[in-house]
Protein backbone atom coordinates (compact mmCIF):
# COMPACT_ATOMS: atom_id res chain seq x y z
CA UNK A 1 0.00 0.00 0.00
CA UNK A 2 1.50 3.30 -0.95
CA UNK A 3 0.42 6.57 -0.18
CA UNK A 4 0.68 10.53 -0.64
CA UNK A 5 0.72 13.40 2.53
CA UNK A 6 -0.57 16.36 -0.35
CA UNK A 7 0.19 18.82 2.83
CA UNK A 8 2.44 18.48 6.23
CA UNK A 9 4.66 21.50 7.76
CA UNK A 10 7.47 19.28 8.75
CA UNK A 11 9.54 22.44 9.11
CA UNK A 12 7.52 23.38 12.35
CA UNK A 13 9.85 23.21 15.45
CA UNK A 14 8.04 20.75 16.85
CA UNK A 15 9.67 18.37 14.26
CA UNK A 16 13.26 19.65 15.25
CA UNK A 17 14.20 17.04 17.71
CA UNK A 18 13.10 14.06 15.89
CA UNK A 19 12.43 14.41 11.97
CA UNK A 20 15.17 11.79 10.91
CA UNK A 21 12.41 9.26 12.96
CA UNK A 22 9.39 11.22 11.76
CA UNK A 23 10.16 10.41 7.88
CA UNK A 24 11.20 6.78 8.47
CA UNK A 25 8.08 6.39 10.24
CA UNK A 26 6.32 7.64 7.24
CA UNK A 27 8.47 5.71 4.74
CA UNK A 28 7.65 2.34 7.11
CA UNK A 29 3.88 3.25 7.26
CA UNK A 30 4.27 3.13 3.05
CA UNK A 31 3.77 6.90 2.23
CA UNK A 32 6.09 7.42 -1.10
CA UNK A 33 6.09 11.12 -0.56
CA UNK A 34 4.60 14.18 1.68
CA UNK A 35 4.43 17.23 0.48
CA UNK A 36 6.09 20.08 2.89
CA UNK A 37 4.43 23.10 2.74
CA UNK A 38 5.67 26.85 3.14
CA UNK A 39 3.34 29.56 4.85
CA UNK A 40 5.78 32.29 4.50
CA UNK A 41 9.00 32.95 2.34
CA UNK A 42 11.31 31.83 5.30
CA UNK A 43 8.82 28.51 5.82
CA UNK A 44 9.08 27.84 2.08
CA UNK A 45 12.97 27.91 2.11
CA UNK A 46 13.06 25.76 4.71
CA UNK A 47 10.65 23.08 3.09
CA UNK A 48 13.30 23.47 -0.01
CA UNK A 49 15.60 22.89 2.05
CA UNK A 50 14.29 19.39 3.70
CA UNK A 51 13.04 18.08 0.25
CA UNK A 52 17.40 18.36 -0.48
CA UNK A 53 17.69 16.58 2.46
CA UNK A 54 15.21 13.97 2.17
CA UNK A 55 14.15 12.12 -1.00
CA UNK A 56 10.71 11.03 0.93
CA UNK A 57 9.78 14.92 0.31
CA UNK A 58 9.08 17.54 -2.01
CA UNK A 59 8.21 21.14 -1.31
CA UNK A 60 5.53 23.83 -2.00
CA UNK A 61 6.40 27.70 -1.86
CA UNK A 62 3.98 30.63 -1.04
CA UNK A 63 2.56 32.76 1.45
CA UNK A 64 -0.43 31.57 3.22
CA UNK A 65 -3.53 34.19 4.17
CA UNK A 66 -2.39 34.58 7.88
CA UNK A 67 1.13 35.39 6.55
CA UNK A 68 0.54 38.03 4.28
CA UNK A 69 0.31 40.88 6.59
CA UNK A 70 4.19 39.97 7.75
CA UNK A 71 5.25 39.31 4.39
CA UNK A 72 8.15 41.59 3.71
CA UNK A 73 8.97 43.91 0.45
CA UNK A 74 11.01 41.35 -1.01
CA UNK A 75 9.54 38.02 0.21
CA UNK A 76 6.88 37.61 -3.17
CA UNK A 77 10.04 37.33 -5.19
CA UNK A 78 11.44 34.97 -3.22
CA UNK A 79 8.58 32.88 -3.22
CA UNK A 80 8.78 33.44 -7.32
CA UNK A 81 12.58 32.14 -7.19
CA UNK A 82 11.75 29.70 -5.13
CA UNK A 83 9.30 27.58 -7.56
CA UNK A 84 12.02 27.09 -10.58
CA UNK A 85 14.24 24.80 -7.82
CA UNK A 86 13.67 21.17 -8.75
CA UNK A 87 12.08 20.19 -5.59
CA UNK A 88 9.11 22.34 -5.64
CA UNK A 89 5.99 21.17 -7.13
CA UNK A 90 3.26 23.47 -6.25
CA UNK A 91 2.40 26.98 -5.24
CA UNK A 92 0.97 27.55 -1.85
CA UNK A 93 -0.16 27.64 0.46
CA UNK A 94 -2.54 30.08 -0.64
CA UNK A 95 -6.55 31.39 -0.17
CA UNK A 96 -8.54 33.37 2.54
CA UNK A 97 -9.11 33.33 5.71
CA UNK A 98 -12.30 34.83 7.92
CA UNK A 99 -11.75 32.79 11.33
CA UNK A 100 -8.42 34.79 11.91
CA UNK A 101 -8.01 38.48 11.82
CA UNK A 102 -4.00 38.65 11.22
CA UNK A 103 -4.14 40.13 7.41
CA UNK A 104 -6.94 42.10 6.49
CA UNK A 105 -8.82 40.90 3.63
CA UNK A 106 -7.54 42.62 1.11
CA UNK A 107 -4.40 41.99 0.89
CA UNK A 108 -5.27 38.15 1.58
CA UNK A 109 -7.41 38.77 -1.93
CA UNK A 110 -3.94 40.41 -3.49
CA UNK A 111 -1.56 37.15 -2.08
CA UNK A 112 -4.03 35.08 -3.48
CA UNK A 113 -4.73 36.55 -6.97
CA UNK A 114 -0.97 36.81 -7.38
CA UNK A 115 -0.68 32.61 -6.61
CA UNK A 116 -3.09 32.10 -8.82
CA UNK A 117 -1.94 34.16 -11.87
CA UNK A 118 1.78 32.56 -11.06
CA UNK A 119 0.14 29.09 -11.18
CA UNK A 120 -1.37 29.59 -14.52
CA UNK A 121 1.67 30.94 -16.08
CA UNK A 122 4.01 28.43 -14.47
CA UNK A 123 1.47 25.66 -14.70
CA UNK A 124 2.24 24.59 -11.26
CA UNK A 125 -0.29 23.77 -8.67
CA UNK A 126 -1.98 25.48 -6.30
CA UNK A 127 -2.46 24.64 -2.53
CA UNK A 128 -5.65 26.51 -1.49
CA UNK A 129 -6.23 27.25 2.18
CA UNK A 130 -10.43 28.04 2.84
CA UNK A 131 -11.66 28.90 6.19
CA UNK A 132 -15.34 30.62 6.83
CA UNK A 133 -15.21 32.06 3.27
CA UNK A 134 -16.21 28.88 1.02
CA UNK A 135 -17.64 31.99 -1.77
CA UNK A 136 -14.66 34.39 -1.78
CA UNK A 137 -12.59 32.13 -2.90
CA UNK A 138 -15.27 30.35 -5.15
CA UNK A 139 -15.40 33.97 -6.50
CA UNK A 140 -11.74 34.43 -7.24
CA UNK A 141 -11.95 31.29 -8.80
CA UNK A 142 -14.12 31.62 -10.53
CA UNK A 143 -12.03 34.70 -11.76
CA UNK A 144 -9.19 33.00 -12.71
CA UNK A 145 -10.68 30.00 -14.37
CA UNK A 146 -11.99 33.13 -16.89
CA UNK A 147 -8.04 33.64 -17.56
CA UNK A 148 -7.71 29.68 -18.30
CA UNK A 149 -7.36 26.51 -16.68
CA UNK A 150 -6.74 26.79 -12.87
CA UNK A 151 -4.77 23.52 -11.48
CA UNK A 152 -4.68 22.80 -7.72
CA UNK A 153 -6.56 21.49 -4.65
CA UNK A 154 -8.74 22.52 -2.19
CA UNK A 155 -6.16 21.63 1.28
CA UNK A 156 -7.90 19.84 4.16
CA UNK A 157 -11.66 20.27 2.32
CA UNK A 158 -14.03 21.60 5.13
CA UNK A 159 -17.12 22.84 2.36
CA UNK A 160 -20.19 22.09 1.62
CA UNK A 161 -21.26 19.47 -1.39
CA UNK A 162 -22.72 23.25 -2.85
CA UNK A 163 -18.38 24.29 -2.90
CA UNK A 164 -17.29 20.86 -3.20
CA UNK A 165 -19.32 20.84 -6.76
CA UNK A 166 -18.14 23.91 -8.11
CA UNK A 167 -14.38 23.12 -7.16
CA UNK A 168 -15.14 20.10 -8.87
CA UNK A 169 -16.38 21.42 -11.76
CA UNK A 170 -13.64 24.21 -11.99
CA UNK A 171 -11.28 21.60 -12.12
CA UNK A 172 -9.81 21.06 -8.79
CA UNK A 173 -8.90 18.29 -6.43
CA UNK A 174 -10.60 18.20 -2.82
CA UNK A 175 -7.75 16.97 -0.14
CA UNK A 176 -9.10 15.29 2.90
CA UNK A 177 -7.57 15.41 6.73
CA UNK A 178 -8.11 14.23 9.77
CA UNK A 179 -11.36 16.01 10.59
CA UNK A 180 -13.32 13.32 7.89
CA UNK A 181 -12.13 10.40 10.30
CA UNK A 182 -13.97 12.12 13.52
CA UNK A 183 -17.30 10.48 14.45
CA UNK A 184 -19.35 12.75 15.92
CA UNK A 185 -22.52 15.02 14.72
CA UNK A 186 -20.28 18.12 13.69
CA UNK A 187 -18.50 16.30 10.87
CA UNK A 188 -21.34 14.29 9.39
CA UNK A 189 -21.81 17.03 6.57
CA UNK A 190 -17.96 17.07 5.65
CA UNK A 191 -17.84 12.71 5.96
CA UNK A 192 -20.93 13.03 3.78
CA UNK A 193 -19.26 15.10 1.22
CA UNK A 194 -15.90 12.82 1.36
CA UNK A 195 -18.07 9.90 0.55
CA UNK A 196 -19.44 11.89 -3.18
CA UNK A 197 -15.97 12.56 -4.17
CA UNK A 198 -15.21 11.18 -7.67
CA UNK A 199 -12.17 8.98 -6.99
CA UNK A 200 -10.06 10.61 -9.76
CA UNK A 201 -10.28 13.59 -7.45
CA UNK A 202 -9.31 12.39 -3.99
CA UNK A 203 -6.46 13.47 -1.87
CA UNK A 204 -5.29 12.74 1.31
CA UNK A 205 -2.99 14.58 4.03
CA UNK A 206 -2.04 15.00 7.13
CA UNK A 207 -1.52 19.17 7.52
CA UNK A 208 0.95 17.71 10.16
CA UNK A 209 1.29 18.80 13.08
CA UNK A 210 -2.43 19.73 13.29
CA UNK A 211 -5.63 17.48 12.51
CA UNK A 212 -4.61 14.56 14.11
CA UNK A 213 -6.99 11.76 12.79
CA UNK A 214 -9.36 9.36 14.98
CA UNK A 215 -8.86 7.26 16.95
CA UNK A 216 -5.68 9.45 18.21
CA UNK A 217 -6.99 12.55 18.52
CA UNK A 218 -6.86 13.86 22.00
CA UNK A 219 -3.92 11.44 22.27
CA UNK A 220 -1.53 12.78 20.39
CA UNK A 221 -0.43 16.32 20.57
CA UNK A 222 1.32 15.86 16.74
CA UNK A 223 -0.07 14.95 14.18
CA UNK A 224 2.89 13.87 10.91
CA UNK A 225 2.73 12.04 8.26
CA UNK A 226 2.62 8.28 8.77
CA UNK A 227 -0.43 9.11 10.46
CA UNK A 228 -2.25 9.88 6.80
CA UNK A 229 -2.60 6.05 6.65
CA UNK A 230 -5.65 6.58 9.49
CA UNK A 231 -7.40 9.18 7.18
CA UNK A 232 -6.82 6.79 3.94
CA UNK A 233 -8.33 4.35 6.32
CA UNK A 234 -11.64 6.51 7.31
CA UNK A 235 -12.33 7.40 3.65
CA UNK A 236 -12.35 3.91 2.64
CA UNK A 237 -14.40 2.55 5.56
CA UNK A 238 -16.46 5.86 3.79
CA UNK A 239 -16.55 5.49 0.55
CA UNK A 240 -17.39 1.20 1.35
CA UNK A 241 -13.98 0.16 -0.97
CA UNK A 242 -11.10 -1.20 0.72
CA UNK A 243 -8.28 0.72 2.10
CA UNK A 244 -5.69 -0.96 -0.68
CA UNK A 245 -8.01 0.42 -3.87
CA UNK A 246 -8.46 4.18 -2.04
CA UNK A 247 -4.77 4.23 -1.24
CA UNK A 248 -4.00 3.53 -4.81
CA UNK A 249 -6.36 5.95 -6.38
CA UNK A 250 -5.20 8.82 -4.40
CA UNK A 251 -1.53 8.40 -4.71
CA UNK A 252 -2.27 7.99 -8.59
CA UNK A 253 -4.24 11.10 -8.33
CA UNK A 254 -1.33 13.05 -6.47
CA UNK A 255 1.25 12.12 -8.94
CA UNK A 256 -0.95 13.31 -11.46
CA UNK A 257 -1.65 16.61 -9.75
CA UNK A 258 1.60 17.01 -9.07
CA UNK A 259 3.57 15.50 -12.22
CA UNK A 260 5.56 12.70 -9.51
CA UNK A 261 7.12 9.57 -10.91
CA UNK A 262 6.02 6.48 -9.52
CA UNK A 263 7.88 5.14 -6.82
CA UNK A 264 10.71 2.93 -7.38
Amino acid sequence: MSLIDTHAHLDDSRFDADLDEVVARAAAAGVERVVCVGISAETSEMAVRLAEQYDLLVAAAGIQPNSCAEAAPGDWRRVEELIEHPRVVALGETGLDRYWDYTPFEVQEDYFDRHLRLSQQRDLPVLIHCRDCDEDVLRMLREAARRGPVRGLIHAFSGTSAMAEECLSLGLYLSFAGPVSYRNKKFEPLRLVASRVPADRLLVETDSPYLVPHPLRGKLKRNEPSKVALTAAALAELRGCPVEELSCQTTTNARRLFRLPAAP
